[in-house]
C-alpha cells in the first residue's frame, strides 16, 4: 500500500532576520507505522550554516542552529515534539499540555538523510510511530530553525502566533492528519 503525501510551506515570522532561505517546503508521507518528512529549503543556500555531520545521536537544544521539527498531537490534549539537525542528532519530547514536558521512554532514532546544493538544502527523516501509543493523528505543526553563516537566525511555521516565535503554540497546529486502513488522508 503507497503511503499518502501531503505538502505544506513554512513561512517565516514577521520579525525574521535571516537572509540565506527565501522558502521552504515539507512533504510528509505517512502510513500507520511511520511519518516520513522531507523539508526542502531553497535560497542561497551556501549561506546556509549546517551543522557537521556526526553518528546519529539524540541530543538536547537542536534549535539553537539549523533544524527541522514536527509536532503531532496527542489523543489527551498533549502532543510530542520532533527535532532533526542535519547533523543526524535528533531528539523526541513529550508535552503533557503546552511546554509542559513529561517522560518520555526509550525511543528509535529517526533515520535522517541530507542533500545540499547551492539553491537548495533537503532533509528527509523517518520516524517510526510505534512506540508512540497515544498518537493521535489530527492535527500536525511543522517548523523549522535556519541559521545563516553569520549566525542570524530564522524561524519557519505553518502559522505563527502574535508576539516572539512560539512553535509550541496551539495556533500553528493547523495541518490535518487523519490515517485510516495503513495511509494518511
Amino acid at each position: 500500500m503507497q503511503p499518502a503525501v501531503l505538502s505544506a510551506s513554512l513561512v517565516p515570522h514577521p520579525q525574521m532576520q535571516g537572509v540565506a532561505a527565501r522558502s521552504i517546503e515539507v512533504r510528509i508521507a505517512s502510513t500507520s507505522l511511520a511519518l516520513q518528512f522531507t523539508y526542502i529549503v531553497h535560497g542561497d543556500c551556501q549561506r546556509i550554516r549546517i551543522p557537521t555531520p556526526v553518528r546519529a545521536q539524540r541530543a538536547d537544544e537542536l534549535w539553537r542552529h539549523t533544524c527541522f521539527e514536527a509536532f503531532l498531537s496527542r489523543a489527551d490534549g498533549g502532543y510530542y515534539e520532533f527535532n532533526f539537525s542535519p547533523s543526524s542528532r535528533w531528539a523526541v519530547y513529550r508535552f503533557r499540555r503546552y511546554r509542559e514536558r513529561a517522560a518520555l521512554e526509550e525511543f528509535p532514532a529517526p533515520e535522517i538523510a541530507v542533500r545540499r546544493s547551492a539553491e537548495s538544502f533537503r532533509l528527509d527523516t523517518k520516524v517510526d510511530l510505534r512506540p508512540l501509543s497515544d498518537f493521535n493523528p489530527s492535527k500536525i505543526a511543522l517548523a523549522a530553525v535556519v541559521e545563516d553563516i553569520d549566525g542570524a537566525l530564522s524561524y519557519w511555521a505553518l502559522r505563527h502566533p502574535a508576539g516572539k516565535p512560539d512553535f509550541h503554540h496551539a495556533d500553528g497546529f493547523v495541518l490535518e492528519l487523519a490515517i485510516m486502513n495503513g495511509t494518511a488522508t
